[in-house]
């Protein structure tokens, strides 16, 4: 089926929708049956990689556009590749949702990381280690919004990013579903190993700088640190992220 260059009607009607940008970000929303779309605007050397699958959905409009054109769709000095998308956003997933579901999980839990950068790589990694999901505060949080879906690379529509309100009252919910949460710290107990509590764990982690808040860490079943040597012993919360998820995916 041959694809439609349509112009975008300027008086159609704007529903709350948001405006994702790069590769990655832009086919995994089209390839998400659970994400409206309704805009794509692309450079025709853009458009050839993304399958016509893809392009074909229903009420989609694709649209040939040049680059600076496309820039202003994005946040300014954003790295668009040349593809911008106006989608609704992703319909909330709850915790008890995630909860419900059957069998062991890992689920990623953030204490008020408010760089969307670390939040998306985090939710990078979820994806490539299987975690369940990625819950993070509903304030002082990064939203999931299109700054996340880029550095998350696609990994926004395939791990749900559920938001909490009581953060402390979450970790209880899981714990009493018999999930163990583990809070990671630089100079916590032992250090996180392949020799785990349960099959179901949740790693908690706390925003930059300031770590893990009192409430939350009082929550955890445990306080655990990863297995690192020499003088710099902590890492970024995105890299810790990936290493803590690393090696529990290998119990």
């Amino acid at each position: 089926m041959a694809r439609k260059h349509l112009r975008d009607r300027s008086d159609a009607p704007r529903r709350d929708t948001v405006w994702l940008y790069g590769r990655h970000a832009v086919t995994a929303a089209l390839a998400n049956p659970s994400r409206a779309v309704y805009e794509l605007h692309a450079t025709p050397e853009a458009l050839d990689q993304v399958p016509g699958t893809l392009t074909a959905r229903p009420g989609l409009t694709v649209t040939l556009a040049d680059r600076a054109r496309i820039g202003t769709m994005v946040p300014s000095g954003a790295v668009h590749q040349d593809l911008a998308l106006r989608a609704a956003p992703l319909p909330q997933t709850t915790l008890d949702d995630v909860l419900a579901r059957p069998g062991p999980k890992t689920i990623v839990v953030l204490d008020q990381v408010t760089d969307p950068h670390n939040v998306g790589a985090i939710l990078r990694s979820a994806a490539a280690f299987g975690a369940a999901a990625v819950v993070v505060t509903a304030r002082n949080a990064a939203p999931p919004g299109p700054t996340v879906a880029k550095a998350a690379s696609g990994a926004l529509d395939l791990v749900p990013l559920v938001q909490v309100v009581n953060l402390a009252r979450a970790l209880e919910a899981m714990k009493t579903e018999g999930i163990w949460c583990l809070g990671l710290d630089a100079e916590g107990g032992r250090p996180l190993t392949t020799d785990l509590p349960g099959p179901s764990i949740a790693l908690v982690l706390g925003a930059e700088g300031d770590g893990l808040r009192r409430l939350t860490r009082e929550r955890c079943d445990a306080i655990v640190s990863l297995p690192t040597v020499g003088p710099l012993a902590s890492l970024n919360v995105s890299n810790a992220a990936a290493i803590a998820l690393y090696i529990v995916s290998r119990r």
